[in-house]
C-alpha cells in the first residue's frame, strides 16, 4: 500500500511533541544539509529546538560556500551531548553509513540509499528510487503547505542537482517534479555561485598525481593516490575522470585516517557501482552506493592479512583488482567473467 504525502506527513509529526529537542546528524553534504534544513522547517514551532550536526569536518569548496551564502547553522557532532536531546532524526542517512551514528536510536531515518538492515525506527521513509533525499523533503514541504524561503529552495535545488548530476544519474519523474516546485523559489544566481566554487589550491598536487599516475584500460580510469588530507578530493577526481572521452567507470582511492576510502563512479549505462563496491569491497567494511555513484571505507587492520597497505604500489594493485572482481559482476559485464588480468582499472 502506498502511503499519501499527507499520510506520510501525519506519521512524522506523530514522532515529536511539543517539548522535544531534536538532533539531526550528517554527515554534510548539499542533500544532507539540505533536507535537515527541509526537515527543520517542517518541525518549526512544533518542538522546542532542532539542532543539525555535522559527523564529519567541512572541507570541500562548494560544501562550505553552501554553508555560508545559505547561512545554515551546523554544530560539530563532537561537541554534542547526546543525553540532552529526546529525539533524533537521519536524513539522507541510515545507522551504519557512519561510525558515530551506531551510538543514535533514531526516532525517524527518511533517506534515499538502498535500504540496511541496521535502519530500525518508530519512523522509516526510505526510497531508494529517488535521485535525492531533498526530493523527499519537498514532497513533505508540500503537503505541509510551506512555502520555502529562498535560502532553503535554494538549498534543496542545488542538492537535487548536485546527487543527480543534473539529471544525467538515477533520476525519477518525482525528483523532476520536486526540482520544478522549488525553482520557482529558488535564487538561481546564489546557486550559481555555489556550484562555480572553486577546487581548493591544497587539493590541485593530488590533481597532478592523479593525471600521472591514472590507469586507463578498456573504459576504466583508476588511480590511488596514497594518503589524502581530505577524502573529498577522491570524489572529485572520480568525478572529473568522468569528462573523459571513452570513460565509463571511474574509481579513486585514497588513505585517510586509518581508512582506505574508495570511489566509484561510472555513466550508469547497464552498470551497477553500489554493488561492484559490495561485491569487491563489503567483507572488509562499509561498501555500496547507488548504481552510478557508490563509496567504500576499509580500516586498514581489516586490511593485514589481504595487503600491506604501506606499499601503495601494492595496495593500488589489490584495489584495482578488488574492483575489477566487484564490476565483472554487474549488468555491463555480464556476458562473461574476466580473468584477473583483465581486472586492471
Amino acid at each position: 500500500m502506498t502511503l499519501s504525502s499527507k499520510e506520510r506527513l501525519r506519521r512524522l509529526y506523530e514522532q515529536f511533541q511539543g517539548d522535544d529537542h531534536v538532533l539531526v546528524p550528517i554527515v554534510a553534504d548539499p542533500d544532507a544539509i539540505a533536507s535537515a534544513m527541509a526537515l527543520k522547517r517542517l518541525l518549526w514551532r512544533r518542538v522546542a529546538s532542532v539542532t543539525i550536526a555535522n559527523l564529519n569536518e567541512i572541507q570541500r569548496s562548494d560544501n562550505l560556500v553552501l554553508i555560508r551564502l545559505i547561512g545554515v547553522a551546523l554544530t560539530p557532532f563532537q561537541k554534542v551531548d547526546i543525553a540532552r536531546f529526546t529525539r533524533i532524526a537521519l536524513v539522507d542517512a541510515q545507522p551504519d553509513h557512519h561510525e558515530d551514528l551506531c551510538q543514535c536510536q533514531p526516532a525517524v531515518i527518511i533517506d534515499h540509499h538502498p535500504v540496511s538492515p541496521a535502519s530500525q525506527a518508530p519512523f522509516v521513509d526510505i526510497r531508494p528510487k529517488y535521485g535525492a533525499t531533498a526530493t523527499i523533503l519537498i514532497e513533505y514541504l508540500r503537503a505541509a503547505k510551506i512555502k520555502p524561503s529562498t535560502r532553503l529552495a535554494t538549498a534543496l535545488y542545488f542538492a537535487i542537482k548536485t546527487d543527480t548530476s543534473d539529471f544525467e544519474r538515477h533520476t525519477v519523474m518525482e525528483d523532476l517534479q520536486a526540482f520544478q516546485f522549488v525553482f520557482r523559489h529558488s535564487n538561481i544566481a546564489l546557486a550559481r555561485r555555489i556550484e562555480s566554487a572553486e577546487i581548493r589550491p591544497d587539493f590541485l598536487k593530488y590533481f597532478k598525481l592523479a593525471l600521472n599516475e591514472m590507469q586507463l584500460h578498456k573504459g576504466r580510469a583508476f588511480v590511488h593516490l596514497g594518503a589524502v588530507s581530505n577524502p573529498d578530493v577522491c570524489v572529485q577526481i572520480a568525478d572529473f575522470f568522468l569528462h573523459i572521452d571513452s570513460v565509463k567507470w571511474s574509481v579513486v582511492s585514497g588513505l585517510h585516517q586509518r581508512k582506505l576510502v574508495v570511489i566509484f563512479r561510472n555513466d550508469g549505462i547497464r552498470k551497477d557501482a553500489g554493488a561492484a563496491a559490495k561485491r569487491g569491497f563489503g567483507r572488509w567494511g562499509a561498501a555500496g552506493g547507488h548504481k552510478s555513484a557508490a563509496r567504500a571505507e576499509i580500516p586498514l587492520e581489516m586490511l593485514e592479512s589481504e595487503v600491506n597497505a604501506k606499499d601503495n604500489a601494492k595496495l593500488a594493485r589489490w584495489v584495482a583488482q578488488r574492483f575489477g572482481r566487484g564490476a565483472a559482476q554487474t549488468k555491463d559485464a555480464k556476458a562473461k567473467p574476466k580473468k584477473d588480468n583483465d581486472t586492471k582499472a
